[in-house]
């Protein structure tokens, strides 16, 4: 499991959205919009990323 990768992209403006959201997304290491990350696949990044599922695309 450990070797699994997910790409994860940026696909929505941070602009009005929450703090928390907004560091979440950086923490994801996403930067600016359509920018890609590709994450190891673990239960945290998986709840990131279902956090902030309204502003990004996962793939993988």
């Amino acid at each position: 499991m450990a070797d699994k990768k997910i790409k994860v992209t940026l696909c929505k403006s941070l602009i009005g959205t929450k703090q928390s959201h907004r560091a979440t997304v950086r923490g994801l290491g996403l930067r600016r919009l359509n920018s890609c990350a590709t994450l190891e696949d673990t239960p945290a990044v998986r709840g990131m990323i279902n956090k902030v599922a309204y502003l990004v695309k996962c793939e993988g």
